[in-house]
């Protein structure tokens, strides 16, 4: 599909590679924009631009009565953006309880399914798309990360189920595999990092493409893609030396 003339839905768009994507897609010539966060004064600052096409849309995607009323307010869009994500950075052992895995599950996987639940009838009707942000922890697990890794991977595998399910409509199907990027979460992770331009960059292009599968963003992430596809083990065996800090 052509950005040009499309109409977006971002969710997690406030800052980072959520308001990237929005401010790309306006240069790309959207038709309009809905900006989603859960407190929509974050966004006082992307919205000073004073461009129309933005449109604040207040969501928490954890809320299943949001969802329901975005999809509703949102009834014209054509490609969906699932980029909200939340990462506790600590281990499935270490960390004090249970409570920021079970967020980490419902930002990163509960979210993106509800949301392609809601708005499949739409971009069934429009010929759309949908654009999940994964993580290269969908491949690989990092144990100072290990909860958030497992909601990656989990993603990664909703997201190709969603392909399989929705090319019968002819909706396209993109999952974005990213590492560490200048982001407030990728500061937490070493650098060097990815720009959200970057990222931002090839997911779009990926959808201008009409790919459907996966995409590997940025040069970074696919020389630590390779490493992967050459040997998943010893990249896993790496990984795995990177414990959470105790005490």
């Amino acid at each position: 599909m052509q950005i040009a003339h499309s109409i977006a839905l971002v969710t997690g768009a406030n800052r980072g590679i959520g308001r990237t994507f929005a401010e790309e897609l306006l240069k790309r010539g959207a038709a309009k924009v809905y900006v989603a966060v859960r407190d929509t004064a974050a966004l006082a600052d992307l919205l000073k631009s004073g461009d129309r096409r933005l449109v604040p849309l207040p969501l928490d995607v954890t809320d299943p009565d949001q969802v329901a009323a975005a999809a509703s307010v949102a009834a014209d869009v054509t490609l969906l953006i699932n980029n909200a994500g939340y990462a506790a950075f600590d281990g499935a052992i270490s960390a004090p309880d249970m409570l920021d895995a079970r967020l980490e599950m419902e930002v990163n996987y509960f979210g993106p399914l509800a949301l392609t639940r809601a708005f499949a009838p739409v971009l069934a009707a429009s010929g759309g798309a949908v654009l999940n942000m994964l993580s290269m922890l969908s491949l690989v697990s990092l144990p100072m990360a290990a909860t958030y890794s497992a909601s990656k991977a989990a993603g990664l595998s909703l997201t190709r189920s969603l392909r399989a399910e929705l090319a019968g409509q002819g909706t396209q199907v993109v999952g974005v595999l990213a590492v560490q990027t200048e982001t407030a979460m990728g500061a937490k992770l070493p650098e060097p990092r990815l720009s959200p331009l970057e990222v931002v960059t090839d997911a779009l292009d990926a959808i201008e493409a009409g790919i459907n599968d996966e995409v590997v963003a940025g040069a970074q992430s696919r020389s630590i893609h390779q490493a992967f596809i050459a040997d998943p083990q010893k990249l896993q065996a790496l990984m795995s030396t990177r414990l959470p800090q105790r005490g």
